[in-house]
């Protein structure tokens, strides 16, 4: 099934989960704060230990419909909407994950975070890695599903690849022609921070000094190798592939996905002193 037919099928499932609450759009418990210049959207739910969620390319706060009612029941959750997406401005400067990872950063100091622990998926995935990177202080865990560390055909397929660059040179045609029909320059903005970033290394992976679940799903977009290599150069790192599963999973299959991460969540840090590594201690 091609990517944008999956994103079209997500965005079904995610108002149709969303109605009850509007996740997103809630006047009860919304609220606007200033990040590095910019102003965003967030919302807060539940009672307990803080539980950051940084969503993906486009979805933004209400993309997290299910997970924010299955774990509001024991976290303090905050869903906020990255620059450009959902009720936040976009800026001036241009799409980054490391904005976006300054950005969080800034978030969790001042809203006076501690300990908290961090659910990214895709996109949101890769700016809570380089929170882990940069950012670590107050950070306790960090879930890290559909992440890739660079734009290339060793972490993406092929077609993954092309899509991105034909929706992003769609963009610029359409601004060149000055069309209206729809917000071209974010478009833009989202295609070409996926076709041209991120660039981590294995290096930047090892400054990672905190508990990390790595996932994806076992027909993702991203390569399992890819997946692997993020695991393998996390000292403090667990790896769940789920079997049969996509680059969806959070939407389509929450049950399973909520279940695994509430299990990583609630338990001590086992798999340091079992984590396969490629050469020998």
């Amino acid at each position: 099934m091609r990517v944008a037919a999956l994103i079209a099928l997500l965005t079904i499932s995610i108002n149709l989960v969303s109605q009850t609450k509007s996740y997103g759009d809630n006047q009860e418990v919304g609220k606007y704060i200033s990040l590095n210049n910019v102003k965003h959207y967030y919302e807060v739910y539940g009672t307990g230990a803080p539980l950051l969620l940084i969503h993906g390319n486009v979805t933004g706060i209400k993309g997290w419909a299910a997970q924010i009612e299955f774990f509001s029941k024991k976290y303090k959750v905050y869903a906020i909407d990255c620059r450009g997406r959902g009720k936040s401005e976009l800026g001036d400067d241009t799409l980054s994950y490391i904005q976006q990872a300054k950005d969080m950063a800034s978030f969790i100091q001042l809203m006076k975070l501690d300990s908290v622990d961090i659910i990214g998926k895709s996109d949101g995935a890769i700016i809570a890695l380089f929170v882990g990177i940069y950012y670590p202080a107050n950070i306790k865990r960090i879930v890290s599903f559909s992440a890739n560390v660079r734009c290339d055909t060793t972490a993406f397929y092929p077609e993954t690849i092309n899509e991105i660059k034909q929706e992003r040179r769609h963009a610029d045609k359409m601004l060149a022609s000055k069309d209206t029909s729809k917000n071209w320059h974010l478009i833009q903005q989202l295609n070409r921070m996926m076709e041209f970033q991120p660039h981590i290394t294995a290096a930047d992976l090892h400054k990672i000094k905190i508990p990390v679940l790595v996932m994806s799903g076992a027909r993702d977009v991203i390569k399992e190798e890819h997946t692997f290599f993020i695991y393998q150069n996390i000292p403090m790192a667990d790896l769940s592939i789920l079997s049969g599963e996509t680059h969806y999973v959070p939407r389509l299959n929450p049950e399973l996905f909520n279940s695994t991460v509430d299990k990583f969540l609630s338990q001590p840090f086992k798999g340091k002193s079992f984590k396969y590594r490629t050469k020998p201690l």
